[in-house]
């Protein structure tokens, strides 16, 4: 499954690129949710993504089996109730970023990434500011932006909505290194 994430994410960009590209498979990406009933967070360390510096694109991948909870029992209803892994079994991000990136100078470079997010089978347009930062011939890219699972179908039963925050935070940190 990992694999056929992995060619989905290069189906993106044609052949004559490659040589610009930037690439993980162990990228991660969290989410909070803070009430004052339930503090809520999720890790996923397996995330699959592509990037472009030179184009300005960016995407990436992930099995929403990979966020892992603190508590097994989140973890089952995270899959099962809310959304759906054997149905819905990943999530991806198509988009491009504005902003300066400069592939071969040391830095942090501020940007915007725009583009769209799949989950739960419902795409939606999405914008966060982010930061990529240049060092040591890899390229980190870092944003945090807010979700709300209603927006994409995932619907919260009522008896633990209290428990979970309207919007979730969502934190992204990807290091890549230069596709060989």
């Amino acid at each position: 499954m990992i694999r056929l994430l992995s060619l989905t994410l290069l189906l993106f960009w044609n052949a004559s690129s490659f040589a610009q590209l930037y690439v993980t498979s162990d990228g991660e990406i969290s989410f909070h949710s803070h009430t004052f009933l339930e503090d809520i967070n999720a890790e996923n360390k397996k995330v699959t993504a592509i990037l472009d510096p030179v184009k300005k694109n960016i995407a990436f991948s992930m099995l929403m089996k990979g966020f892992q909870f603190k508590r097994k029992l989140m973890q089952e209803h995270f899959n099962e109730n809310y959304v759906e892994s054997d149905k819905f079994p990943s999530s991806t991000f198509n988009g491009s970023f504005t902003g300066e990136l400069n592939k071969d100078k040391e830095g942090a470079y501020p940007v915007s990434v725009k583009g769209s997010m799949t989950i739960h089978g419902v795409t939606k347009m999405v914008q966060a500011p982010g930061t990529f930062t240049v060092k040591n011939g890899s390229i980190t890219g870092v944003a945090s932006f807010k979700l709300n699972p209603a927006d994409y179908n995932i619907d919260i039963p009522f008896i633990v909505r209290n428990k979970i925050e309207k919007e979730n935070t969502i934190e992204v940190n990807i290091d890549f290194k230069p596709k060989k």
